[in-house]
């Protein structure tokens, strides 16, 4: 694709050369991240950060990687503290906010909302989650997580084997994570969930249709012995109709160090979007992993930065200026990935 200006809406949008174009500008991305440089390229841009839903890393994390090229952050969270909630369409939100920013990133509770956004907006937009659609930064991350983790064990994504675990219905990382994998050579692919909850056929169906094996399943400790990658999600509440709704399946698939050690292969990689649901009826995936170094969820949070920037350096046309605008950090920091 030609990312010089594009709106990134979609997983769908992206061929592999693409996916191998961003890590690559992801990894150079890694001395600013880590503040062992920074970089000016963007000075005098400004994101428009646009949240009509919670959201903690996605939010935060697109205004870091912003600010870490240089560039300003204007946020909107929540419908009240918009004009939408005066009744303002998004076709007119979207054009007077776009007329304020360089590049827009939107979250927004309904499917397609962000697309329809995109087409009144004069400057670039990425989806940061619309509804139980897609998350495609988020899909891009966690397969980055995925190339790092397999690469330090000396594999590559062809011939990856995942298991993904939980809300796999309505969890619009796994659902854009499944179209990403499809770029790919020779997968296995186990989905673990209670039947009501399974993933959407139509992404069981591609999957299958490009050659990979997909099993489907509702045993956890069955479905979890043979896989480089365990990726578990929360039950996504907000997608029910009620929290008593949601509470039929929470709880219903937990990872914790007893099963892993019992049921898993010792260097198997735990995954997860997060946030991770730690209540005690819930908790998924168990505090007495934190110490797991397989445990990968905080580097996927931190590899979130690397996509940004990349994405918001090829967006605007600067991956190849991040250097030239760059000078040594000048305080005391303790980074490391």
């Amino acid at each position: 694709m030609k990312f010089s200006g594009s709106h990134i809406l979609s997983v769908e949008q992206f061929e592999r050369a693409d996916i191998e174009r961003i890590f690559a500008v992801a990894d150079s991305m890694e001395p600013y991240a880590l503040r062992q440089k920074v970089t000016r390229v963007l000075e005098g841009a400004i994101l428009g950060n646009m949240f009509f839903e919670p959201s903690t890393r996605t939010r935060v994390s697109f205004g870091c990687a912003f600010n870490l090229l240089g560039g300003e952050v204007r946020e909107t969270t929540g419908f009240k503290s918009s004009a939408i909630a005066k009744g303002e369409s998004l076709y007119d939100t979207a054009r007077v906010l776009s007329g304020y920013s360089d590049v827009i990133c939107m979250r927004h509770p309904q499917e397609g909302s962000v697309a329809e956004f995109a087409q009144a907006s004069r400057v670039p937009v990425i989806n940061g989650g619309d509804g139980a659609n897609e998350h495609p930064s988020q899909a891009l991350l966690d397969l980055y997580t995925i190339q790092k983790e397999l690469r330090d064990k000396g594999r590559s994504l062809d011939g990856l084997r995942i298991a993904m675990i939980g809300d796999l219905k309505h969890g619009r990382t796994v659902h854009s994570l499944m179209r990403l994998l499809g770029l790919f050579t020779n997968l296995q692919v186990v989905l673990v969930s209670p039947e009501e909850l399974a993933m959407p056929e139509e992404y069981v169906e591609l999957l299958r249709g490009l050659g990979h094996r997909v099993d489907v399943s509702s045993d956890l400790a069955n479905s979890i012995g043979h896989v480089d990658i365990v990726y578990s999600t929360r039950i996504q509440e907000e997608r029910f109709g009620s929290k008593e709704e949601a509470d039929l399946y929470r709880g219903r698939f937990r990872l914790n160090q007893a099963i892993y050690t019992q049921f898993c292969e010792p260097n198997t990689v735990i995954m997860h979007p997060l946030p991770r649901d730690s209540r005690s009826d819930a908790n998924e995936l168990d505090n007495d992993l934190n110490q797991n170094p397989n445990l990968a969820i905080f580097r996927q949070t931190d590899n979130g930065i690397l996509v940004r920037m990349a994405l918001f350096a090829l967006i605007l046309d600067v991956a190849d200026q991040v250097d030239k605008f760059s000078r040594p950090v000048n305080w005391y920091h303790s980074r490391t990935f």
